[in-house]
């Protein structure tokens, strides 16, 4: 009764815990998701195409006949089928063996990478130009003590020099 005002009441309820079912289920839409534990595409596995101008390599990529030379039909379909699937399935067995060690090198790289880059390059980058504004300061101080005065004599000399072109015949 002696209050000046009423504390607000949240219909919403907390954030973490909220008590409004429309709010509970725009919560449950947008959940954070780690990135280490994100859901896969098995389907599109280049979901940002960097590879589409490299790897796509089929048969006719590779292995063409011109008009006049041509083989068996029997050897062409052939040689298609072999190609085909031993590019398949060679791919698959090097991946099996090579993916997971690979994977972890790369791993490794980009983590290296990364490291420096936040805690070497970038610190030292600002640094670097933090120090070379006081020396551009200063460079700037001289150049306009003693340059200037040079500059302003040496054009006023050169100001009074007239030059007329004319063409005799």
């Amino acid at each position: 009764q002696g209050f000046l005002y009423t504390a607000p009441i949240r219909e919403q309820g907390n954030i973490y815990k909220p008590n409004n079912k429309m709010m509970a289920d725009d919560l449950n839409e947008k959940a954070v998701h780690d990135v280490h534990t994100k859901e896969i595409d098995l389907v599109n596995r280049d979901p940002k195409h960097l590879n589409d101008d490299v790897v796509k390599i089929d048969f006719e990529d590779v292995i063409a006949e011109p008009e006049g030379t041509h083989s068996f039909d029997g050897i062409w379909k052939a040689s298609f089928t072999t190609f085909t699937v031993t590019k398949y399935w060679f791919y698959r067995l090097l991946s099996a063996i090579l993916g997971i060690p690979m994977a972890l090198i790369w791993g490794i790289y980009f983590a290296i990478l990364s490291f420096l880059h936040i805690w070497a390059v970038v610190p030292c980058i600002r640094s670097y130009l933090i120090e070379i504004q006081c020396i551009s300061r200063v460079y700037s101080i001289c150049i306009h003590t003693f340059c200037d005065p040079l500059f302003e004599a040496t054009g006023r000399i050169f100001s009074n020099i007239r030059a007329v072109v004319r063409k005799e015949i």
